[in-house]
């Protein structure tokens, strides 16, 4: 694990506090957890274009125990870095709340992944198995709280929903009763991949609850965001390739601004990102604002110095000023 911020005063740099913003009536712009992409150096970036809250990617609780390795490749974070969410893939209450524990001075707390449908997950017992498994989430919750001191430190849930949403609502009200911070629905089944997101089940799973609620599933524009907020009436959404594609949606942009790759580049490269990843994160941004055959060269390019001149080249962007 790396931080830049020393433990006794991490806690003091995490002044906003996420509850307070569910509550503030205004739409709270969550970044999701993002395998390999919602790292440190990507929610620096989305944080200069309005996005209020952020998640890391999903971390195996067990190997964030375990392993000071697992630790320090998969948490790494700044004094900037916040407010934060870390989520981890856990099936007991026991090594969650040590995982939790750990980040603790770091984060404004941590998420439990309820909605990941893929098979390594599943086989594991983590993910979107545990929307079955109700009362394990509900003591992993309770173990979280009465482990960390921090009564302002969050404990919350991301989830999918069943085919029966009855026993959707039945979950998230026995999560609420245990003490869980709020909920994010994804609103898609297990087995539902890119069918359309049942905003509807959103709808009436806040409506069943007192704690806040943010809706997640298909949001590629503030437009959007906004209008799923309205139709929902949840707390907050949540954005994952929407935000891929486009780091500065929240701010309102249509497309990736060439500001926002400037701004990538020098957060990257300060960073220390690696190259693949911050190669990736630039196909992705550029996706909209390029031809096919400048796709075939720019995604073929090998090293940060060609990406560079690249940019250079055709976009007239110069990292050196």
């Amino acid at each position: 694990m790396k931080s830049d911020c020393q433990q006794t005063t991490a806690c003091q740099e995490r002044k906003k506090d996420p509850i307070e913003m569910f509550h503030s009536g205004q739409l709270v712009k969550v970044c999701a957890p993002m395998v390999r992409y919602s790292k440190l150096a990507f929610r620096t970036l989305v944080r200069k274009y309005s996005c209020d809250l952020c998640y890391t990617p999903m971390i195996v609780a067990a190997d964030f125990v375990k392993s000071t390795k697992a630790r320090d490749s998969e948490f790494t974070t700044n004094r900037g870095d916040c407010p934060l969410i870390v989520q981890f893939a856990a099936n007991d209450a026991r090594i969650l709340s040590d995982a939790a524990r750990i980040v603790c001075p770091y984060a404004n707390g941590i998420d439990i992944n309820c909605g990941c449908p893929q098979r390594w997950a599943l086989a594991e017992g983590y993910g979107a198995c545990l929307i079955n498994r109700p009362e394990l989430v509900q003591d992993m919750v309770k173990q979280v709280k009465h482990q960390v001191e921090d009564p302002r430190f969050s404990v919350s849930i991301k989830i999918r929903i069943h085919d029966d949403l009855t026993r959707t609502v039945d979950l998230c009200r026995k999560a609420e009763a245990t003490g869980v911070s709020w909920i994010t629905v994804h609103g898609r089944t297990v087995e539902e991949r890119h069918q359309p997101v049942h905003y509807e089940a959103i709808k009436i799973i806040k409506e069943s609850l007192s704690i806040p609620v943010i809706a997640n599933g298909d949001i590629r524009s503030l437009k959007e965001a906004e209008n799923v907020w309205h139709t929902t009436g949840t707390d907050g959404v949540m954005v994952a390739r929407g935000l891929l594609g486009n780091p500065a949606m929240f701010a309102g942009y249509e497309e990736t601004p060439l500001k926002c790759i400037w701004d990538w580049v020098d957060i990257a490269l300060e960073l220390g990102t690696p190259y693949m990843c911050f190669h990736q994160h630039l196909m992705y941004m550029m996706e909209k604002i390029t031809s096919r055959q400048e796709k075939r060269v720019f995604n073929a390019l090998s090293s940060t110095s060609a990406v560079l001149d690249y940019l250079t080249d055709h976009y007239g962007i110069d990292w050196t000023s």
